[in-house]
């Protein structure tokens, strides 16, 4: 009976024993001709291509790469909402749908800011898979919530309309929003684009919180400086995997030209590179 009734309260997909927390196998994204969204198994143009690699828990990885490289594509093949054209994309041994461990924050500029939200109320969004879509939360959820809110350093903004905070609150809010949920994997979309340098102290220093609770984060990223000093991990992608591993072993000449190609350019006779700008938009990719 214990067991039956613990199969019925369960939510969530339950984790196979040993797995990996993130692994991809020979996975590609296709689009059809003339569209962003709609993949294709028949298709040439590769958002992806052949991607393979695992991640493991309490890693921290940095997903690094020109503008268009698949960065945000391959975060969302992950939460599930893009399917590959071929490969296989697997959580804790299963299918990216259906799982309540992954909280997945895109880019600011996919946000609706003017929503008439308080901080609160959007932290408590990270309980709905944990409560269920039409039960209202209880004692325990808030009190999780406020938790959260805490070690994020934002207790005092709980009242707050979303759209009233800046950018850094606005990312710690919803890496809150991840505590809440109970994420196990927190996918991270740009999330530094547009902080000064106090503010994404603050975000990695949450970050660092995770660790103890051996949460896998994977973040996109241009700044190449932050994914070598801040990262356990960097991956290098230009719709293929260049590169992955530790930033010593990726971040180098050969490999970056290989990455940047034209947006790299050598300055000096010792071997010396300068990455262009140009490469490096922050606006909305796939």
């Amino acid at each position: 009976m214990t067991e039956i009734v613990r199969k019925i309260t369960h939510r969530g997909i339950l984790h196979a024993a040993a797995a990996a927390t993130l692994e991809m196998q020979a996975v590609s994204v296709a689009y059809a001709a003339g569209s962003n969204s709609k993949t294709t198994n028949r298709g040439t143009q590769y958002a992806l291509e052949a991607v393979s690699f695992q991640a493991y828990a309490g890693e921290r990885i940095a997903i690094v790469g020109p503008n268009g490289a698949g960065k945000s594509t391959l975060l969302k093949l992950i939460v599930g909402t893009l399917k590959p054209s071929s490969g296989e994309v697997t959580v804790y041994g299963h299918g990216p749908v259906g799982h309540i461990c992954i909280a997945y924050v895109p880019q600011r500029s996919q946000i609706d800011w003017s929503f008439p939200v308080t901080v609160q109320d959007v932290v408590m969004m990270g309980r709905v898979g944990q409560i269920g879509l039409l039960r209202w939360p209880r004692r325990h959820d808030w009190e999780l919530v406020k938790q959260s809110l805490a070690r994020v350093n934002a207790s005092h903004l709980a009242n707050k309309q979303i759209g009233e905070l800046s950018g850094g609150q606005q990312q710690r809010v919803f890496i809150a929003r991840a505590l809440a949920q109970e994420a196990e994997l927190l996918l991270l979309d740009e999330p530094l684009t547009g902080l000064d340098m106090p503010s994404q102290d603050a975000i990695f220093t949450v970050l660092d919180g995770l660790r103890s609770d051996n949460v896998t984060v994977l973040v996109a990223t241009h700044d190449l400086n932050l994914a070598a000093d801040r990262f356990d991990k960097v991956m290098m992608l230009n719709r293929k995997i260049v590169a992955f591993g530790t930033a010593t072993a990726v971040l180098t000449s050969e490999n970056l030209l290989a990455c940047y190609g034209g947006h790299v350019h050598r300055i000096s006779d010792d071997g010396a590179l300068l990455l262009a700008d140009d490469c490096c938009y922050h606006g909305e990719e796939r």
